[in-house]
């Protein structure tokens, strides 16, 4: 059974009968909703649908929990799938799946599906994240939700009884909660580094000899910035490894718990690498588009003139060119081992590999 007449429980409901579900829909204004689900879904009445159903999944927001308690009668013994999630982490004192389980105590709830949305239902679980966030007091009512999830296609994860069902509610809610501190690391050295290039690169020259160099600031500076960033970051995921290993050494043991900031530092690794890898990749494109600009074009010209007048064949320079030439091959090969470890620490790719694999890698 399905309760609610939205977009979610549109999608839930195509995804059940998909799966091979008999399905009946409980809406307030039925006749109405009903050109809105597949013609496989029965849809009629809330109270209908309830007394036809043993699993129901309650598709409605928080505050209208209430116009249920009509239907407390039919309801007992049911088991209510909460799907509801929040606008706020922590809005309320208490998740919506325990506030439903008070409102209905004769009924089993169990809170899940809130983690996937509506178009990963539809489209099937081959589009979105197969991982079905599930919780519950009762361990049958658990399994049979689990084993819903599993005929539907997803991979269902028991995250224990219903007190997680308010961390559980604000997963869907959090912004990149691992990349805050890597994402403002990464901002705090390139703020430090473009400064320091802009002083050298524009602001030293204009101050000594008078000359106007604000043009290099969109490319040059921030070009010669970004890769001090990358080598910076990239070393601060290999450091903490180190300083975890002389902390055990010191300590003669592997069992000792490692302070705080260190074990914050080496969750945060993976995190800290990706990013070395996309200063690095931008590193590499704007070197590309170095010959590229006005500027770089008005030099070429300007010094071939300077070349006519001096009446200079050439002007090339052996050790000159063979520096850029190796300068430039050894940069595509680390970009290209850049990018190995950094395809390596995907997940996807990470979990195809074993431990030695993996370490031979890195």
């Amino acid at each position: 059974g399905v309760l609610g007449s939205g977009d979610f429980a549109r999608s839930l409901a195509v995804r059940l009968v998909c799966s091979g579900f008999k399905v009946v829909v409980g809406s307030r204004n039925p006749k109405r909703k009903a050109n809105l689900f597949p013609a496989a879904a029965e849809v009629t009445f809330q109270a209908e649908a309830v007394k036809k159903a043993d699993v129901i999944f309650v598709a409605i927001f928080r505050e209208h929990y209430s116009t249920l308690c009509d239907l407390a009668d039919v309801l007992v013994g049911k088991i209510l799938v909460d799907v509801s999630n929040n606008t706020e982490i922590n809005h309320h004192k208490e998740s919506n799946a325990e506030y439903l389980a008070s409102l209905f105590p004769a009924c089993t709830v169990v809170k899940g599906f809130n983690v996937v949305s509506a178009w990963t239902l539809q489209s099937g679980a081959r589009d979105g994240n197969k991982q079905v966030l599930i919780c519950s007091n009762n361990q049958e009512a658990k399994r049979t939700v689990a084993e819903i999830a599993q005929v539907m296609g997803f991979t269902p994860v028991d995250m224990g009884c219903m007190s997680s069902a308010c961390e559980i509610e604000n997963i869907p809610l959090r912004l990149l909660p691992a990349w805050k501190i890597p994402i403002f690391l990464a901002l705090g050295l390139f703020l430090c580094f473009f400064t320091y290039n802009l002083i050298h690169q524009v602001i030293h020259p204009y101050i000594k000899e008078q000359k106007n160099k604000l043009y290099k600031i969109p490319i040059e500076v921030v070009n010669t910035t970004l890769p001090c960033v990358s080598y910076v970051m990239l070393s601060l995921v290999y450091l903490p490894g180190v300083l975890a290993a002389c902390s055990q050494l010191y300590y003669g043991t592997k069992y000792r718990r490692f302070p705080d900031w260190l074990d914050q530092w080496l969750q945060h690794r993976k995190q800290i690498g990706l990013l070395s890898f996309f200063c690095a990749a931008l590193h590499a494109v704007y070197s590309l588009c170095l010959p590229m600009r006005r500027s770089h074009r008005y030099l070429l010209i300007e010094t071939a003139v300077k070349q006519a007048m001096e009446k200079k064949m050439t002007i090339w320079v052996e050790e000159e060119v063979w520096r850029m030439e190796i300068y430039i091959s050894v940069g595509i090969i680390a970009l290209g081992l850049l990018s190995l470890l950094a395809i390596t620490s995907l997940p996807s790719i990470a979990n195809s590999l074993n431990w030695r694999e993996f370490s031979f890698i890195q």
